[in-house]
C-alpha cells in the first residue's frame, strides 16, 4: 500500500509538467489546419478558400529554393554529427586531470559558453574575427603572417566549418555532462580488476571507460540524427548576412522568413508539417536500427 501510495505521489507531482508538455507542444499541432487553406491575415480561417495540399506541392515543384535550404540543413546537421564523440573524448580528459580544483575551472570555464545567448556569442566572434578592427586580422597583419584581413564571418566556402565549430565550442563542455554523469555510473570494481591486472591509464580508458560510455554515445549520436532538421534557428539567424545566405539559410530560418517577413502563413505552415513528418519519420528509422544493432530501443 506503501508503495502504491508514492506512485500515486510521484505521479501527482508530474501531472503539472506533464500539463504544460501538452500545452505547449500538442495544443499548437491544431494550427496545422492552416497548411491546407489559402489563409491570409485578418480573415476568418472559416472564409478562406479551402486548397488541400496545394502548399505541399509548391514546396516541391516550385520552390526551388526549398532544395538549397535542405542542402543547408542536412550539411550542417552532418557536420554536427561528425563532432558528436568530441564531448566523449572531453569528458574521458577532464575525467582524468587529477587536480580537483582544476578540473572544476575546466568544466566551469567550458560550460558557461552554454548559458551565453547567441546575440552575445556573434558580438565575441564579430570581436575576434571582423575585418576592421578584428583581434585575429589585427595581430596576423601585424606579425605578417597575412596579406589582407579574412572575413571569416562573410566567406561563403569556410561558412559550414566556422559555423561547426562555433557550434561545437558553445556545446561542447555542456554536453560533456552527460557523459561525465555516465562514467559516475560504471562500477569501480572494474578499474580496481584493470590496475590488479597491470593496465595502464590509456588502457583502462580504452578497455573500461569507453565500452561504459558507448550505450549513452549511441543514444545521443540517434537522438542527433532523428534531429537533422532542427538544428536550431537563432545562430544561422544572428550569423545571416547577404555574403553567406547560400549557405546558412536552414529549414527553420527559411520558415521564418516565409512565414513572418513574407506573411505567407499557409505555406510556412506547410513547410513546419514537412519537417515534423521527416523529423518522427526519422526518429522511428533510427529507433528501428537501435533496435536491430544493439537489441535496444530509444523509445
Amino acid at each position: 500500500m506503501g508503495m502504491r501510495n508514492t506512485r500515486l505521489y510521484l505521479l501527482l507531482l508530474a501531472l503539472p509538467f506533464i500539463g504544460l508538455v501538452f500545452i505547449f507542444n500538442y495544443v499548437p499541432l491544431f494550427g496545422w489546419i492552416y497548411a491546407f487553406f489559402d489563409y491570409k491575415p485578418g480573415i476568418p480561417l472559416s472564409n478562406s478558400p479551402f486548397v488541400g495540399f496545394k502548399y505541399f506541392e509548391l514546396a516541391f515543384h516550385e520552390g526551388s529554393d526549398l532544395w538549397k535550404v535542405m542542402r543547408n540543413t542536412l550539411v550542417l546537421s552532418l557536420l554536427t554529427v561528425v563532432t558528436t564523440p568530441l564531448p566523449v573524448i572531453f569528458a574521458i580528459f577532464l575525467n582524468e586531470i587529477r587536480s580537483p580544483r582544476f578540473r572544476k575551472l575546466v568544466q566551469t570555464m567550458t560550460t558557461i559558453p552554454n548559458f551565453i545567448s547567441w546575440i552575445l556569442v556573434f558580438s565575441i566572434f564579430f570581436t575576434f574575427f571582423s575585418v576592421d578592427g578584428g583581434v585575429v586580422n589585427s595581430l596576423l597583419l601585424k606579425w605578417g603572417w597575412i596579406q589582407e584581413p579574412t572575413n571569416l564571418l562573410a566567406n561563403d566556402k569556410w561558412a559550414w566549418i566556422f559555423q561547426t565549430i562555433i557550434t561545437v565550442w558553445k556545446t561542447v563542455g555542456f554536453s560533456a555532462i552527460i557523459y561525465i554523469a555516465a562514467m559516475a555510473g560504471i562500477d569501480p570494481e572494474l578499474y580496481q580488476a584493470a590496475k590488479v591486472d597491470g593496465a595502464g591509464r590509456f588502457s583502462i580508458i580504452w578497455n573500461v571507460t569507453v565500452p561504459g560510455l558507448l550505450p549513452t554515445f549511441f543514444v545521443m549520436l540517434m537522438l542527433a540524427i532523428s534531429n537533422m532538421l532542427s538544428n536550431g534557428f537563432e545562430q544561422y539567424y544572428v550569423f545571416y548576412n547577404s555574403l553567406v545566405s547560400d549557405r546558412l539559410q536552414v529549414l527553420d530560418y527559411y520558415v521564418y522568413k516565409i512565414g513572418l517577413l513574407n506573411n505567407d502563413y499557409s505555406f510556412s505552415t506547410a513547410l513546419g508539417v514537412f519537417k515534423t513528418v521527416i523529423s518522427i519519420l526519422l526518429l522511428f528509422i533510427v529507433n528501428g536500427l537501435s533496435k536491430r544493432l544493439r537489441g535496444q530501443s530509444i523509445i
